[in-house]
């Protein structure tokens, strides 16, 4: 599949065990195997050093120093990473992970639904801060979104939380998909700035991360 463009958005969504941690943290560790930095915003308390530990088992160590990892509370203290953001990354940093960057924003709604309207301006206002953010501190920024179900279309579809503000500041859509096959997802790539879409590819999660599904 190749990597993710820096300076720009990247959406990724998908159902559970679709692989959108694992495909974070195997981010993360590319990064930090060709010297860069990556802050792993953790909004769902997802992140795991064990995890990490299977996809780089040769240097965790090393690699482990050059992920910052960030875990905001509530929805307001993801504002607060959002517009700092700036000041805390540099020329060593190279990605930014937000997983999820919906999750404490649907929280938040059900807890003040009469304040939804405030609260999806807020987090539209959230993507065009990192959008710019991406494209002056020339960073790629990775964002994984929950799901939910579209009954208005057959089959059923499954689409990311605040699809409509997601879709249209990302310049890369990768959605994974379930399969009949228990050892093979799907990515459909819905939307590039460098490759025709839509575009498919077959993927497996395995111990050490994603990788292509061989045809035989």
């Amino acid at each position: 599949m190749g990597g993710f463009p820096v300076a720009s958005l990247t959406l990724v969504y998908g159902e559970a065990e679709t692989g959108k941690t694992t495909l974070s943290l195997q981010c993360a560790a590319n990064c930090a195997k060709h010297g860069y930095k990556t802050m792993f915003v953790d909004t769902g308390g997802v992140f795991s050093s064990r995890r990490l530990s299977q996809i780089a088992p040769d240097d965790i160590n090393e690699i482990s120093e050059l992920i910052i990892l960030v875990r905001p509370n509530d929805f307001r203290e993801q504002t607060a990473i959002v517009d700092q953001l700036s000041d805390y990354v540099n020329k060593s940093f190279k990605l930014v992970v937000f997983d999820t960057i919906t999750s404490l924003y649907r929280l938040r709604i059900a807890e003040t639904p009469s304040k939804t309207f405030e609260l999806n301006r807020e987090l539209n206002r959230q993507l065009a801060v990192l959008a710019q953010t991406a494209k002056t501190q020339r960073i790629a920024v990775l964002l994984n979104s929950e799901v939910h179900s579209v009954f208005n279309e057959a089959p059923v579809s499954m689409e990311p939380v605040g699809t409509r503000v997601l879709k249209f500041w990302a310049d890369t859509v990768l959605a994974l998909q379930l399969t009949d096959n228990p050892q093979a997802i799907r990515a459909v790539l819905e939307k590039s700035l460098i490759k025709p879409a839509p575009t498919t590819y077959d993927l497996r999660i395995e111990k050490t991360g994603i990788h292509d599904y061989p045809h035989r």
